[in-house]
């Protein structure tokens, strides 16, 4: 008989606190991790890591699963990027608590903030719910392949109590307000790891209003907050333009925030082309809330934040052309012979001359900053190879050379169009931020911006390009993993995770370092209602585990669904 569930032996392990990597067993029993070390006795499966990397599973703490997890247990492409626990309910948006006539409200919400198709939602969504804790019931219900937490959104809670004053940004009366409170601390008890908000224009619904949360009142989030504090659970989630009116003004409201509630707190944090150095400023009033004791923190990225541009994604750059939007909803076989007909890419380019009407436009014809995304894909391009500078080289118009890359390899060329994180074309600034004692590594996003996005695949990226690939400027390989397993699973109050050590969750990676690479993301239209999403695998992942259940070998489910639903925090 088997003395262990579970032996990986002889791995270099980077156990998750930061130390020195060493070569070592590692026993499972029940789920958990058993020993450390020279490990005598047998596994009932035993997996041979001579050579490879072992790694605590990565916890990310900023997805968008809330409708995918409800009808899928593959919570892909994260599972593919050793994720063994994610968190969702980002960004104040979600699905619970809702009442029947707002459940097309809060979709819309999604769809618009998150990319994620309306018609999937439609179909995918049963509604077995209203209260925030019938959510966590029906998520509970399903097994799946890793760990899944979430958080109660503002913006899902704001029109449940406010209904349709909630859309048009109303005030809360002190009665909505202390409802709030109640609710908020209900779903903490119920199981909530947190509460999440926005506060940027940047999150519209699919009809172009604003997030319903962008306003929200001082006092309304002191009543969040303190509800948080009446379950004496849960962090606060925080993303805003930090305009109102000014940041210094924000992170007094949020230090008065924090003092009441004595809950944890992160801000999404990234570089705006527009001010390169404007992250900074945020960096230090971070750094200020934790001076004065505050357990304060900023999400950060590993790589540029960007949209892929294609013909198969949601959007070109020439999207906003008449003669396109005539033809957008046809297929991507339908469109390519179209464009390649000269007398349409005569009609394109004309009217991709008209003067720029909005920030949108400009955006999508800064030709310095798309580059061909390339496979495996280059996510720290060098500045020449920009479909702008080899218009330059060629002496002809860029928009002429974009317009041949769409349409070149069967329309499924992607272009990467950075927009923040990239204003000097390198990724110094993200250098910069993580390595910050104040920063967690976060933003991802798997689940969400389905047709724009593939960030999902960051854990491995931050693995690859940081602690292997980077020419100049790498980072230590075991500080790495610690950011992003035991730095972010104690973010969320996970001390049960995240870390290789007696008595700690069986949750690993074992990783052909040598071999780990980022593919290039492919679209797929496997959403319901045939809905697409961009997918993104990985090499190198011989085997992911969770709670002690192999989930993964070489990038393939074995059909294994481990994985629970996190009530709450979890004690070390």
């Amino acid at each position: 008989m088997a003395d262990y569930d579970l032996v990986v032996r002889g791995g270099n392990v980077a156990d998750g606190t930061g130390a020195a990597i060493k070569e070592a067993d590692i026993a499972v029993k029940d789920g958990r991790i058993a020993a450390v070390g020279k490990v005598s006795g047998q596994g009932a499966e035993e997996i041979g890591a001579k050579g490879l990397l072992v790694t605590p599973g990565f916890v990310d703490i900023h997805t968008h699963y809330d409708g995918q997890a409800t009808w899928d247990s593959h919570l892909q492409p994260s599972s593919w990027h050793g994720v063994t626990t994610a968190v969702m309910g980002n960004c104040g948006v979600g699905f619970a608590p809702v009442k029947v006539e707002d459940r097309q409200r809060l979709i819309e919400l999604m769809e618009g903030v998150e990319d994620i198709p309306g018609a999937a939602l439609d179909e995918g969504l049963n509604w077995s719910w209203e209260s925030f804790g019938q959510y966590l019931d029906a998520l509970e219900a399903k097994p799946r392949d890793m760990d899944l937490g979430a958080q109660l959104p503002h913006g899902a809670l704001r029109v449940f109590v406010m209904g349709e004053r909630a859309a048009r940004l109303e005030e809360a009366t002190p009665a909505e307000v202390a409802e709030m409170r109640a609710l908020t601390a209900e779903a903490m008890r119920a199981g909530a790891l947190g509460f999440s908000t926005s506060r940027t224009l940047n999150h519209r619904t699919v009809k172009g209003d604003p997030t319903p949360s962008l306003r929200a009142s001082e006092a309304e989030l002191m009543g969040i907050a303190l509800g948080m504090k009446d379950a004496g659970r849960g962090v606060i989630e925080f993303i805003s333009d930090f305009n109102t009116p000014n940041p210094e003004t924000e992170f007094e409201m949020l230090d008065r925030l924090l003092t009441a509630s004595g809950r944890p707190f992160s801000v999404s944090l990234a570089q705006a082309h527009s001010r390169p150095d404007g992250w900074r400023r945020l960096l230090g009033l971070v750094e200020g809330l934790a001076a004065k004791g505050h357990s304060a923190k900023a999400q950060v990225a590993p790589r540029p934040i960007g949209v892929l541009q294609g013909l198969q994604a949601s959007r070109i750059p020439f999207s906003m052309c008449a003669a396109y939007k005539a033809i957008q909803h046809k297929s991507v076989a339908e469109r390519l012979a179209i464009m390649r007909d000269p007398a349409f890419r005569a009609q394109i380019l004309k009217e991709a001359n008209e003067p720029l009407r909005s920030e949108m436009a400009a955006r999508l014809t800064d030709f310095d900053r798309m580059f061909p995304l390339g496979d495996p894909p280059n996510y720290e391009p060098a500045q020449d190879s920009s479909l702008g500078a080899r218009a330059r080289r060629e002496n002809r118009d860029p928009r002429e050379v974009v317009y041949d890359y769409l349409i070149e390899g069967e329309g499924k060329n992607f272009i990467f169009a950075p927009f923040a994180n990239f204003a000097a074309f390198n990724l110094d600034c993200c250098s910069e931020m993580m390595q910050s004692p104040h920063t967690l590594i976060g933003l991802g996003d798997g689940g969400a911006h389905v047709g724009l996005i593939s960030d999902g695949s960051y854990p491995t990226y931050l693995l690859q390009h940081w602690g292997r690939d980077r020419k100049h400027g790498r980072l230590d390989l075991a500080w790495l993993v610690k950011r992003h397993t035991q730095d972010n699973a104690k973010a969320v109050g996970l001390g049960d995770r995240g870390v290789v050590a007696v008595g700690k969750k069986a949750d690993l990676n074992v990783i052909d370092f040598d071999r780990l690479r980022v593919e290039a993301p492919v679209m797929k239209w496997d959403l319901p209602a045939g809905g697409k999403r961009l997918l993104q695998r990985a090499t190198g992942y011989r085997a992911t585990v969770v709670s002690g259940a192999v989930t993964y070998r070489d990038g393939e489910a074995t059909g294994a669904l481990p994985g629970k639903l996190v009530r709450g925090a979890r004690a070390a």
